[in-house]
């Protein structure tokens, strides 16, 4: 029975170089994400072990249907949360109007929600698996930021959606301990990811000067190369490990 991985956001960014990176690894992953033909189209690339699921990561029942698909191929052993979301801003604007509460809650619902939805459904199907040679059953890995921990102007929705996504990996891998599934969590600096691509040269090359060491963007197979550390180590569990070239954000 193969080894499969659940994958959100996996049609672009880091969830692609997820796909990607455990593909090579020998797992079959099913990747989801809004956007069809995107996923359609990489995935369509990718190979017999590959398989794109349309998903919205808020809805029970899309992932449910995703946690099936999974599960039809193998042994579902590792979810990967990257679907994520930033829109930014500020708690009262430069005109004197408050926050939209609607994108708040928009941007909590897709970042933390969406990855606890995801959670606790991967786990589900996880806890009947066979323990592997580690007497392990599965590992579920999320996408903080860090702006979880030093979150600029204009992020209060951003940074509290992935300060929750760290803040809820200790208790689900306590949670989850009696079960042998793992929690385990990534927060990345800034990546050149579809988001930052779009930003003009100047801008770009600002950002990757701000980072100390290596002074550039981080590439998206360095997240993935993580992943892949985190799924093969076993006594790592309820942790939230920085991937970000030394960066503390500034206020602005």
């Amino acid at each position: 029975m193969p080894d499969v991985a659940l994958v959100t956001g996996a049609a672009s960014g880091l969830g692609l170089a997820t796909t990607r990176r455990l593909l090579d690894e020998g797992w079959s992953v099913v990747g989801i994400d809004l956007n069809e033909e995107a996923g359609q189209a990489v995935f369509g690339t990718l190979g017999e072990r590959a398989t794109f699921v349309r998903a919205d990561v808020t809805s029970p029942e899309d992932v449910e249907a995703a946690v099936a698909a999974a599960t039809a191929i193998g042994r579902l052993g590792a979810a990967v949360c990257c679907a994520g979301v930033g829109w930014p801003g500020r708690v009262v604007g430069k005109d004197g109007t408050a926050h939209d509460l609607g994108l708040f809650s928009k941007i909590v619902q897709i970042n933390l929600v969406g990855t606890f939805n995801v959670y606790r459904l991967a786990a589900a199907a996880m806890v009947s698996n066979a323990p592997d040679a580690n007497g392990q059953r599965g590992v579920l890995i999320g996408t903080a930021s860090v702006a979880a921990f030093d979150g600029q102007i204009g992020q209060a929705a951003y940074a509290a959606s992935k300060g929750g996504v760290h803040g809820m990996t200790l208790p689900i891998a306590r949670d989850l301990a009696s079960k042998r599934v793992r929690c385990l969590c990534i927060a990345p600096g800034i990546f050149d990811t579809p988001m930052v691509a779009g930003l003009p040269d100047k801008v770009r090359e600002s950002l990757a000067a701000s980072i100390p060491n290596p002074s550039r963007l981080g590439d998206p197979a360095e997240y993935a190369s993580l992943v892949a550390f985190m799924l093969a180590s076993p006594y790592l569990n309820g942790e939230t490990i920085r991937l970000d070239g030394s960066i503390r954000m500034a206020p602005r």
